[in-house]
């Protein structure tokens, strides 16, 4: 046991905590103030059980902050082209290799599994090399993941076509990792505003790489690529260029910093896993549930929709609006989500969320094949995946100390993901028994088990 020494701190500032919403308690200055060296606790004991009691040292640097926030915003528009690019086609393909359309949702649903898989490895290494290694390690996957699509092509190959996409979902989970990257130096009064704003930064990509298909055949021919592969081409530019972004630019590293900075203050760290966090920390299990369902809720009505609007007879013109409004609606809105949510609290985002996504389910219960009732769903459901996900990201990063935070993060990436392809799994089959209205009535239990423990937690939030 290290003994209790006096140090010296120069211009410390403290957040002086958040109540269980995630309200900032605001801050406390202290200059030139002689304090006193904590005593090493047990890694068991280091884990916070709740945000609300804890205190946490703001960002020693609040121009670094501003700097890795420009960073992650490069690297998140460079990787949302990675993806975006190739979102579409990677179900055109699977239908042309493997001779069969019924295959052509296994394009998602690999890339899905693929960005569940590499998240906890991903925040492993995070945890040990950095941000700055985890991040380009995980566009690197992604850019290979482009060149094995491009060479499972050539040579006609359906099963290696299935590994490209489990690859190039590692650019979905560095993307997802990014948005904890901007808290890891963020001041607990901005916290959700810096997260909020990378993820904001996606919809950039997200709407300029599915206008490359064009340009990448266009491409492809000049390069001799196979037809349909010249998107790829540009996914695997977008991907590397990502890399050498966070590779340059987190220098010096986010977590690293941060966790220097704890490590200072209470001396050896030992991080716990994520499970481990999660059986002894009710604020952990909450956030990781609000966003794993409701990630759940927005992917079973999203993957069904394109199919239920063609059954009515939309155009093709008007299904692809319908969605580009919803992929708006997730993250257009999303820097004002993590406004609010630093303003009023996380609890009561995420609770106007769950209200937006219970719009959305009513709606299209209520449909019957209405392209303008469908226009509206899809709209609220996208709003109210924002809200959730932008406020729930931010009590994952306040539930416990740094030194757990990526390992949590880790574990949070891969129940969204497994949550959302297991929604989308299900809703199939349950769009072909109840329909629509039947898949939108069935979600609503999903969204009332969010609502009811948001309650029970804001109540007693009151009582304190």
């Amino acid at each position: 046991m290290i003994p209790r020494c006096p140090v010296w701190r120069h211009g410390a500032t403290f957040a002086a905590g958040v109540d269980q919403t995630g309200r900032p308690l605001g801050r406390v200055s202290l200059a030139s103030t002689r304090v006193a060296r904590p005593t090493v606790r047990p890694a068991r004991e280091q884990t916070v059980k709740h945000a609300s009691t804890r205190t946490t040292t703001s960002s020693p640097a609040p121009n670094l902050q501003q700097r890795v926030v420009r960073v992650l915003i490069a690297g998140q528009i460079l990787g949302g082209i990675g993806v975006g690019a190739t979102l579409s086609l990677g179900a055109l393909l699977a239908a042309e290799l493997s001779g069969s359309s019924a295959w052509s949702g296994m394009a998602a649903t690999m890339s899905t599994l693929g960005a569940a898989i590499v998240a906890v490895p991903l925040a492993r290494l995070a945890q040990a090399r950095g941000r700055r290694v985890s991040l380009a390690t995980g566009s690197l996957m992604a850019g290979a993941g482009a060149v094995l699509a491009i060479v499972s092509v050539s040579v006609d190959n359906f099963p290696l076509l299935l590994l490209a996409l489990m690859l190039l979902g590692a650019g979905s989970a560095t993307n997802l990792q990014a948005r904890f990257a901007a808290t890891d130096l963020a001041s607990q009064r901005f916290r959700a505003r810096d997260l909020s704003i990378v993820i904001w930064s996606t919809t950039i990509g997200a709407v300029l790489g599915p206008n490359l298909f064009g340009p990448g055949e266009a491409l492809g021919a000049t390069l001799g690529l196979p037809a349909m592969t010249g998107a790829f081409a540009f996914s695997l530019g977008a991907t590397v260029a990502a890399a050498f972004v966070y590779a340059l630019g987190l220098r010096p590293d986010p977590l690293l910093t941060a966790l220097a900075a704890r490590t200072t203050s209470v001396g050896i760290l030992r991080a716990s896993g994520g499970l481990a966090i999660l059986r002894g920390n009710t604020a952990a299990r909450y956030a990781v549930v609000v966003i794993a369902l409701s990630h759940a809720t927005m992917v079973a009505l999203m993957s069904m929709a394109p199919v239920h609007l063609r059954d009515h007879g939309a155009t093709l013109t008007i299904v692809g609006l319908t969605i580009s409004l919803h992929v708006a609606g997730m993250y257009a809105l999303s820097p004002a989500f993590g406004a609010l949510a630093d303003r009023f609290g996380r609890l009561r985002v995420i609770l106007g969320g769950q209200a937006l996504l219970l719009g959305a389910l009513g709606a299209a219960w209520l449909s019957d094949g209405s392209q303008g009732t469908m226009t509206v769903s899809l709209v609220l459901l996208g709003l109210g995946w924002s809200a959730s996900v932008v406020a729930g990201s931010a009590l994952v990063a306040e539930a416990v100390e740094i030194e757990d935070r990526s390992s949590l993060q880790g574990f949070s990436d891969f129940s969204m993901n497994a949550a959302g392809a297991l929604g989308g799994a299900i809703a199939g089959p349950i769009l072909a028994l109840a329909g629509y209205s039947g898949l939108g009535l069935s979600a609503m239990a999903l969204v009332a088990v969010v609502v009811v423990w948001s309650v029970i937690r804001l109540r007693a939030t009151h009582r304190q």
